[in-house]
């Protein structure tokens, strides 16, 4: 069985402290109550056959509600301990995190209760300087972040 992959998007900026990326917060009943570790790019899977960037600009408007056009530039693919690939693209871009618009997710919740409830993918995005998302993403994803703080060191004036 082949690994399943996702692809997503991590935008960055120049603040006044420093570089900062984009972090989404999943939604839903399980993470609400989750900070340090629970954070993400915004990403989702893709199926065999689909661009991973065109996969990625389409999760990213699903779960923050904008359209991203740009120069993406590609990262390296990583490896989850789930053995999913997450393919990530970086691009220089700010946007307001004030009102975003995610798409929903159905679940039967609380659990056993029979009852279905409607969640966003994702309830709340963020900015963040390299180290506090560092703290903020899920582990397996700071390698994405890592790289992205390397290539703009090496493109750096």
């Amino acid at each position: 069985m082949a690994a399943k992959q996702s692809a997503g998007l991590l935008l960055y900026r120049f603040g006044e402290e420093g570089l900062e990326v984009l972090l989404a917060h999943p939604g839903g009943p399980f993470w609400a109550k989750k900070d340090l570790g629970a954070w993400s790019i915004p990403k989702g899977e893709f199926e065999n056959g689909e661009e991973p960037l065109a996969a990625a600009r389409r999760e990213f408007q699903e779960e923050i509600g904008i359209a991203i056009h740009g120069d993406f530039l590609a990262l390296t693919p990583v490896k989850q301990p789930s053995r999913k690939i997450i393919h990530a693209f970086a691009l220089e871009h700010d946007l307001s995190v004030a009102h975003i618009t995610s798409n929903n997710f159905e679940m039967e919740w609380p659990p056993k209760s029979g009852k279905t409830q409607s969640f966003p993918e994702v309830d709340r995005a963020a900015w963040f300087l390299l180290e506090e998302a560092r703290r903020r993403i899920n582990k397996g994803q700071v390698p994405i972040l890592d790289e992205l703080a390397r290539r703009v060191r090496e493109t750096a004036p």
